[in-house]
């Protein structure tokens, strides 16, 4: 394994210095205990440097550790030391990272003339033109804000949350029941003695048309709609 595709995590001790060559994803995950360390060593060994494969000293791991366990002593390495990861590998998380904000920004975001989503190609052509900084370890919501801020003046935007009325007729009720639950949630609900629902959904403004264009595909367009709340 060549040092450009080594991900290690490193934990220093006075003048000692302990490392493991991990899988980034298995090792976050094992830091905060949802994952088993074995699956997140490529390697089962205690370094002092991984990239020149020397092994760090039994002795000085029992003096500092309290023991000579690689597991054991790994554990303490991903809890407490320092996650190092290759630039691909930051590479691919911070475009996973750009995706989740890019449907994010869709999915909640409207155009504040038209009160219409931006499609996502809309949102990524303007974070390009803006030269937007995504942060490959801030969780995606948390960049949201700041990334609204750089968009505003290359796209009008602003996020929205829609009361839609909705009455979808017997025959179709059940089928659409099921595509309604997963846009939003459900404010108020009935069924009505001729067999058809109606209630009221609140979903993100980003969501409107889509709802609609899915409803329209189950019920063959005879689903009524009507917005009557924006925040």
């Amino acid at each position: 394994m060549t040092e450009e595709h080594m991900n290690r995590a490193r934990l220093k001790k006075g003048t000692d210095v302990f490392e493991i060559v991990i899988d980034p994803e298995k090792a976050i995950a094992a830091r905060h205990g949802k994952a088993d360390i074995r699956e997140a060593l490529k390697i089962p060994k205690i370094f002092s440097d991984a990239k020149k494969g020397m092994l760090a000293s039994e002795q000085r791991m029992q003096a500092l550790f309290g023991t000579t366990d690689a597991l054991e002593v790994a554990k303490k390495i991903v809890k407490d030391g320092d996650i190092q990861v290759t630039a691909e590998y930051r590479s691919q998380l911070r475009e996973q990272k750009r995706r989740q904000i890019v449907e994010f920004i869709r999915r909640n975001g409207v155009d504040p003339r038209t009160h219409a989503p931006h499609p996502a190609q809309r949102v990524e052509a303007a974070m390009e033109e803006a030269k937007v900084r995504v942060d490959e370890f801030k969780p995606a919501e948390g960049q949201v804000q700041d990334i609204l801020k750089a968009l505003r003046p290359i796209l009008p935007i602003t996020f929205e949350i829609k009361d839609i009325e909705l009455t979808i007729p017997a025959q179709y009720a059940s089928k659409a029941y099921n595509v309604v639950k997963q846009f939003g949630k459900i404010l108020n609900e009935a069924w009505q003695s001729d067999g058809s629902w109606k209630g009221t959904l609140e979903i993100p403004g980003g969501l409107e048309q889509e709802l609609y264009d899915k409803l329209n595909a189950v019920t063959h367009g005879e689903v009524i709609a009507k917005v009557i709340k924006v925040n």
